[in-house]
This record gives structure tokens, C-alpha cells and sequence, in this order.
């Protein structure tokens, strides 16, 4: 292949969908590098810091589509400082320049203002998809600059990102000739909403297949945008609160029966339970529903509304859905494929809304399941041993205990047996994430048998260093390793330095590890950032080197030291 034009090349290296593939090819010879290099439109960061945007575009001067990732994941929980950093200022200034073409640009946990947002809308005219997973800094004035100027956007999704709604008419900034949306995502937006200008949108766009409402659109809205978009295949309700013997009642029913093509369904942030009624029409054709926003609907509701959803693949629920509904669950919903419970609430104490057996109801009842994330109170080595057996299907296992280090509540013994069972069990496991009491002991289990393991989040677990190092000798594929609340200190961190090269990241808090140990890593590893973030001081260079670091981030990088460094983060 080596001997074929760069034309050729280009066509088959386009048929080349994965990032890691594309990678590899370009490793070949010089000749693939190029061709590699010119023809790569799409690129994926997984740190913004672990690369610049200047080195992006010398390698690949043709990007199209960019997607980039800012705070660490435990940012999610709350453990990284708001003002940490992942700014994506440069990058947009940086691609203004150089990437005129521009057409998508997918951010996860960065800050991004409305000045960047202003740049963004001016910058690319060919611009078509904005996606800001749980970023914050900005308003809804820099959506109105992004809906006033970017002509041909087609995806605008606003998931999780912290937005500060000063402009509640926003939606009306789109252009009157503005036809070309695909799919919105404003669920986030707690204010008002201009109801006209949304009305007006969704009716000038036949394209648009996804919407997702926020909570201040009320029953009445809905179905007047329902009747509009009969076509819609993706729907997040608002407001679901109404009196069932209403004309709207009868309206919105006529319209979701319109809705042929509707398959996946969330929401419902306020609901009157009676009301789910109206959705039973559409349950048949549902392959995802997502009821994790929708604390007042309780466990026989849940029951009723899902007894008629069987094509459902991903099913997102609060525990209040019961060991029972769960029951139900695996007895309907056979090509489920990823299940998620949630607590709502999570210091219930002794309320176990879901225990062990729901769990295993759907392990041996969802035959297609490969992906869970489940909250509990309780759990038991021979319910996981169960579940392995029965499931060893699962490329995510993501199990959290709500008292963290509570041990099987049967026998009273740690949990190493049970998620030993699902490492061994489970031999296509990408990410693992467990609470519970929990020895070294599982993290030699994990070493030995975790082979196709990429990432693994522990809190409270393990007893010495030994069980960090199992992990670090034994996972090969290992790519970010998350660790709260564990006993591992300088000796796990420094056992085999080089692993961290061919790792993302590693997060460690409130463990054992010490200034001296973080310095030590540095020496050792000059193409390593290792940050330590102190909270509560700025970082003194007289500390003494045996001080516990209350938070330490490592990550690989070409470009060095950042240059947005906040006080209370140190770079060693």
C-alpha cells in the first residue's frame, strides 16, 4: 500500500473511523505520516493541557471537527477547584487563524466566556455543531451571539454546563431565514424561555429530530411544538405537570401519537404522576428513556410506564424504582443495553430503595446489558459473584455503595470476592468504578485479570501500597487511574514511574502521598505535569517535604508547564 498514490491513501485512510487506528497508520513510514497528516479532519484531546493548540495545527492543518476535554472527571463530584482552569480562550483565538473551515467544536468541563463564544460565531461562517458538556463561564448572551451569526448550525447542545440565563430571549436572536437545526439542547437553562420564538424555530426547521426542553416550558408549550415537529426522534419534556381531564391533556396526547419516529424520551422535571399516561402511546417504539431528573414519580408509576417500553437499550431511573421495578425491568426490557440508577437520595440512610437483588434481576434478565452504573446501600460478594456469572458481558461496571466502606452486609467480610468475580468474569472491561470495603486483595484480582481495563475509579479502598501497585504492574491498557480516600502514598507512586507515559492521568486525593514523593515523580519524569492543588493555602516552597499533598493531578504533556496556573495549584 506503500506504493499507491497519496490519493488512494487518502480514500482508505477516510474509511478509517477510530482515532487510535489513524494514529497507528500514520506510525508506518513517512509517507503514511503525511498523507495521515493532511487528511485528518477530525482530532480528539482528552487534556487540553496535554497538548497546545499551536502543536495541533502544525501536525493536522486541515481539522474540521475538534473535540476537547478541560477538568479532571472528578470535577463531576466536586473535588476540583471551580477556578482550576481548562480555559479554551487560546484554542478558539488559535483556531480563528488557522482553521477558517471549522464546522464542530465538542467541549467537556471547560470555561468557556461569552467573548469566546462572540469569537466562535464570527470566526468559522461554515460553523454547524456546538456541544458544551458541563462547561460553565458563559451566558446566554454569548448563545444569542452564536444563534444571531452562525448560519448553518444544525447541533446546539447545552448538556449539563452551568449557564447563567440573563437573556431569556435568546432563542429569538436565530434569523427569520434560519431553517437548518438538527438538534437543541437547552435542558440545562433554569430561566424563562422566550415560548414564541422556541414555537417559531421549531416550526421553520424540518430537519429537527432532537429536543431537549428545559423545565420552564410548560405542558400547553409542549404540545403546540409537538404539532410543529411531528418528526422529532429525541425529546426532552419540560414542565409535565397538568390536569388530565384539560383540552391540552387531550391535545398533547393527540400529538405524541403523531410522533411516529419518537425514540427516546426524558425529562419530565416536574411531572403529575397521572400524566405519564399520555406517553404510554409512544412507549412501544422507545429504545431510550431517562427519568433521572423525575424525583416525584415513584416505584408503581415507574412499574406502569415501563411494562411498556420492551425495545428499550438504555434505561436511566432513580432508585426509587425498587428492587421490584427492577424486577420488572428484566422481565420487559430484554435489548437493554446500558442501565444507570441513581440515588434520590443520597443520605437515606437505611432506606434501601434498591439492594442486590435488583441488581441481579437485571444481570440475568437483560441479556444484551454491558454497560451499569448503579447506586446502593448495600451489597453482597455472592450477589456480584452472581452477576458475573450471569452477565460477563459488561464493558462498564460502575457499582457505588453510598457508605463507602460498608462490607457484604451479609457476612460482614470486604467485597473482594465479588468484584474479583466481575474482573475475571468480565473479560472486555474498559472501566471499572467500585466503593465498598475493599482490601488489596481486590487490586491483585484486578492486576491479574483487567486486561482490556482503560479506567478505574476507587474511593476509600485498599490497605497499602501493594494495591496500587497491581494495578500499575498488571493493566496494561490502563489510561486514567482515579483514587479518593485511599491509603496509597510515595512507595505505589514511584514503584514504576513509566507507566505514567503511556497513561492519560492520575488523580489522586486525600491519600498518603507527600510533597517529597510529587517533587520525586518530577525529577524522574521531566514530560510530566504533576500538579498539586491546596485548597486552603497558597502553595509555600519553604513547605516541609513530608506534608501530605492534599490533592495531586499527573498528566503526560508535549507543551510543559501551563501558564494559567491559579495560586492554590502548584506545578513541581
Amino acid at each position: 500500500m506503500m506504493y499507491f498514490p497519496d490519493e488512494v491513501l487518502e480514500h482508505i485512510f477516510d474509511s478509517l473511523s477510530s482515532h487510535q487506528d489513524r494514529n497507528s497508520v500514520s506510525l508506518v513510514c513517512k509517507s503514511w505520516f503525511k498523507v495521515e497528516r493532511w487528511s485528518r479532519h477530525r482530532v480528539f484531546i482528552g487534556n487540553c493541557y496535554a497538548i497546545g493548540p499551536k502543536r495541533l495545527i502544525e501536525r493536522f492543518p486541515r481539522v474540521r471537527a475538534l473535540s476537547l476535554k478541560g477538568k479532571p472527571h472528578f470535577a463531576d463530584f466536586n473535588l476540583v477547584p471551580h477556578d482550576w482552569g481548562g480555559f479554551v480562550h487560546g484554542w478558539i483565538a488559535a483556531m480563528a487563524k488557522s482553521y477558517p473551515w471549522l464546522e464542530e467544536l465538542r467541549l467537556k468541563r471547560m470555561v468557556v466566556s461569552d467573548d469566546n463564544l462572540e469569537l466562535l460565531s464570527r470566526s468559522f461562517p461554515n460553523f454547524k455543531a456546538l456541544v458544551l458538556v458541563s462547561c460553565d463561564g458563559f451566558t446566554t448572551d454569548g448563545l444569542a451571539a452564536i444563534a444571531a451569526n452562525c448560519r448553518v448550525l444544525r447541533e446546539l447542545d447545552l448538556q449539563e454546563s452551568e449557564v447563567d440565563d440573563r437573556r431569556g430571549n435568546w432563542l429569538s436572536c436565530f434569523p427569520d431565514s434560519f431553517t437548518s437545526l438538527v438538534s437543541l439542547n437547552f435542558a440545562c437553562l433554569k430561566g424563562d424561555v422566550n415560548f414564541g420564538a422556541l414555537e417559531r424555530l421549531v416550526a421553520r426547521c424540518p430537519n429537527l429530530r432532537s429536543l431537549r426542553l428545559n423545565r420552564a416550558v410548560p405542558f400547553e408549550v409542549l404540545c403546540r411544538i409537538l404539532v410543529r415537529a411531528p418528526q422529532l426522534e429525541d425529546l426532552g419534556t419540560g414542565s409535565f405537570v397538568h390536569d388530565i381531564r384539560s383540552e391540552s391533556y387531550y391535545k398533547l396526547a393527540n400529538a405524541l401519537h403523531n410522533c411516529k419516529s419518537l425514540k427516546i424520551l426524558s425529562g419530565f422535571w416536574e411531572v403529575n404522576p397521572r400524566c405519564l399516561m399520555v406517553v404510554y402511546s409512544i412507549c412501544s417504539n422507545l429504545t431510550s428513556l431517562n427519568l433521572s431528573y423525575a424525583p416525584s414519580i415513584q416505584e408503581a408509576e415507574l412499574i406502569k410506564l415501563i411494562r411498556h417500553c420492551q425495545k428499550l437499550q438504555r434505561l436511566w431511573v432513580l432508585d426509587c424504582i425498587g428492587d421490584k421495578g427492577l424486577g420488572v425491568v428484566a422481565s420487559t426490557c430484554k435489548e437493554l443495553q446500558e442501565l444507570r440508577v441513581f440515588p434520590s437520595d443520597p443520605f437515606g440512610g437505611g432506606n434501601f430503595a434498591v439492594t442486590e437483588e435488583g441488581l441481579i434481576s437485571v444481570s440475568t434478565g437483560c441479556p444484551k446489558l454491558h454497560s451499569l452504573l448503579y447506586f446502593c446501600h448495600q451489597m453482597t460478594n455472592a450477589a456480584l459473584i452472581t452477576v458475573a456469572k450471569s452477565c460477563p458481558r459488561f464493558t462498564r461496571f460502575r457499582l457505588c455503595i453510598l457508605d463507602p466502606q460498608r462490607p457484604d452486609h451479609v457476612t460482614l467480610q470486604p467485597l473482594d470476592e465479588g468484584f474479583g468475580a466481575i474482573v475475571q468474569s468480565c473479560k472486555g472491561l474498559k472501566r471499572l468504578s467500585m466503593t465498598g470495603l475493599l482490601t488489596d486483595q481486590v487490586f491483585l484480582y484486578i492486576g491479574m485479570y483487567a486486561e482490556q481495563l482503560e479506567m478505574l475509579s476507587v474511593a476509600f479502598a485498599g490497605e497499602s501500597d501493594k494495591g496500587m501497585v497491581y494495578v500499575l504492574n498488571g493493566c496494561k491498557k490502563l489510561r486514567k487511574l482515579e483514587i479518593r480516600d485511599s491509603p496509597f502514598g510515595d512507595g505505589a507512586i514511584l514503584t514504576d514511574v513509566g507507566k505514567y507515559e503511556t497513561m492519560r492521568s492520575l488523580w489522586m486525593s486525600s491519600c498518603d502521598v507527600t510533597l517529597r514523593g510529587c517533587k520525586s515523580l518530577a525529577q524522574k519524569m521531566p514530560r510530566l505535569n504533576v500538579e498539586i492543588i491546596n485548597e486552603r493555602d497558597q502553595m509555600d516552597e519553604n513547605l516541609d517535604d513530608g506534608q501530605k499533598v492534599e490533592k495531586m493531578y499527573v498528566y503526560r504533556t508535549l507543551d510543559g508547564p501551563r501558564n494559567d496556573v491559579p495560586d492554590f495549584v502548584w506545578t513541581v
